[in-house]
Formats: C-alpha cells, structure tokens, sequence
C-alpha cells in the first residue's frame, strides 16, 4: 500500500499518532504542552493504578479539557477493579482506556499487573471484557511481542486471539520482548532487539484489528514507513525529549494543509495555561520541567534550558521566568 493511500484511508483514525504514556513524565502539564504542538495525536496519562483510583485521598483523574483527545492507561489485574476504574474514565471523558500489559518493571510485576500479564492471556481477557461491558468508549491493550522464554509467533498469536474475542479491537505492540528479570526498565528499552516485522505479520494476520507499533521511532520518515503496514504509530521518549517533532505531526501525518507549530509558538500557547495554574497553586517547575526539551537544535536553547532549571523552582516564580527564557532562544 502507498503511503498516499494509507494517508487517505487512516489519516482520522484516533491512534494514527499517540505520545505514549511514560511514568512521571506525561502529567496533565505535560500533556497540555504537547497539545500546543499537535490537535490530532492522542496523549496517554501515565499508567494509573486501579488502587490509586479507588482508593486514594486525591483526584487522579483530573485533566484539562483542552487536552483532549486523551486516553487513560490503567495498571490492574482486578476485573472488577478495573470495570470501576473505566466506568470512571467514561464519567470524566477520557477518549480511550488502556490496559498496561508491557511494562516490565519490579514494581508493576510485583502488583500483578504490566507484562507479566501476557502469560494470562485468559485474564487479560476476562479483564478486557469486563471493562468492555460497562463503557462504550473503547477499551485498547498496550503490550509487548513477548516475554521471558515466551517469545513464539504462536504465542503471541493466542494471546492476540484470547483478547480479541473478549472485545478488544485496538492494540499497541511495542516490537521488544520484555525479560520479567535481569533487566531494568530502562534496559528493557533498549537491549533486546527490536522485531517490526513481527508487528507487521499480526497486522496481516489480524486484519481486523487496528495496530499501532512503538518502539525506538524517533523520525518521521521511519512513522511514514510503519503506516505503509500498521494502522498507527506510538512514540514516547523522542516526543518528550524534542517536542518540537510534534509540531510537525498534524502535517505530515493528518492534514498535508495543517501548519506546522513551531516551538516559540507551542510556548506562547503554555502561556495562559501557565498564568491559570499559577493561579491556582501550581508551581511553576511543575510546568516547565516537560518543557526544557522545547527548543532542541535551536541557537539558545542551552540558555532556556539552564534559565529555566535555575530559577522556574524558586518561591514565586511566575510567567516572567518563562518570558525571559524565552527571550534567550533564536529559532532556526
């Protein structure tokens, strides 16, 4: 397939583009920032415990409508749980709830829910269905092409087929196996080998199912090239660590007529945003700690960067801080 047809045919799917969600780092700041650069990606909140939810003391939910579209990723093993959790999401809004069965860390493991879920195909499943059943926005599962020693085709096949039949239409398929011990997080990542084929190969096995990959995509040619074969793609750290790459996203990937959106402008647009929540209590660093990245390849983005991480966590800085940053940056 051409990458004009597949334009033509995908262009509006919600997940055609999404910034994955990435703990402690796509906050409701975060997300909002993002927006300035792109109206059609989709924003992931950071996984979300179902405990957390339920239980505790603060709202974890919250979220500012001109994120929007935004889906929430949940980290639970509890049908039930879970069923509460996405009855929520619905109440507040969100655009998607997502079942985290990739990440691979101690923590997550240790709570029973993440990758190692991928070795109980038939919870996963009953825990879709149940979610399923209670909202009618659509419940998607972002997940690995295996783990450990279960890293067969077949066995991601049957797992693919176990949700699939319990109503999941939508997944995201990080290319990477994930090792459950021996390996951080972070080597997770990195160390064992990224597979784009495999994804493709559950694309023309699971036809009906939309699939967007992730893993390791850092440019735009390489997301042209993976929507010749899926239905979209995820990026995480790139997008956080140059944002700039998504003023580019609504041309390139949407509307060949959109502008694209250059960081000063993404700034400018934080502005308000910023004055509100100073308003409201923020702190200032809260903000701008998702937005150092901003002007990446830029003459002064040094000095942004350094003016910000010097004086945004001072008692009372305020929008001045980011103004005079600003002020330090040329855009090429």
């Amino acid at each position: 397939m051409s990458i004009t047809a597949n334009m033509t045919q995908n262009s509006y799917y919600r997940g055609r583009f999404s910034v994955a969600p990435m703990l402690d780092w796509t906050t409701r700041h975060c997300r909002y920032f993002h927006r300035q650069f792109s109206q059609h990606a989709l924003l992931y909140s950071e996984m979300i415990t179902t405990g957390a939810i339920i239980h505790a003391k603060y709202d974890h939910l919250t979220y500012d409508q001109g994120e929007q579209p935004v889906a929430l990723q949940l980290g639970g093993s509890d049908p039930e749980q879970l069923k509460i959790c996405a009855q929520k999401a619905q109440q507040y809004g969100y655009s998607e709830i997502n079942l985290n069965v990739g990440c691979p860390s101690d923590r997550v493991q240790n709570g029973f829910f993440g990758a190692c879920l991928m070795a109980k195909a038939d919870l996963v499943a009953e825990c879709v269905a149940k979610m399923q059943s209670a909202v009618t926005i659509p419940v998607t599962v972002k997940t690995r092409i295996g783990i450990d020693d279960l890293d067969s085709y077949q066995f991601l096949c049957e797992f693919v087929q176990k949700v699939q039949a319990a109503g999941c239409s939508e997944l995201i398929v990080h290319a990477r196996k994930a090792w459950l011990s021996g390996l951080s997080p972070k080597e997770n990542r990195e160390i064992p080998p990224l597979d784009y084929e495999r994804v493709y190969q559950l694309k023309r096995d699971f036809p009906q199912l939309k699939i967007a990959i992730n893993g390791g995509i850092k440019t735009l040619d390489q997301m042209l090239h993976h929507l010749q074969f899926v239905d979209g793609v995820m990026v995480g750290r790139e997008a956080y660590q140059n944002p700039s790459l998504l003023g580019h996203i609504d041309q390139a990937l949407f509307d060949t007529q959109s502008a694209v959106v250059s960081p000063r402008q993404a700034v400018e647009r934080m502005l308000p945003y910023i004055e509100k929540e100073l308003g409201a209590g923020t702190h200032l660093n809260h903000i701008t700690r998702h937005m150092v990245g901003a002007f990446q390849g830029c003459k002064g983005a040094k000095q942004w960067r350094r003016y910000l991480s010097e004086n945004a966590h001072k008692t009372g800085a305020g929008i001045e801080v980011v103004e005079t940053a600003l002020s330090l940056v040329e855009e090429v």
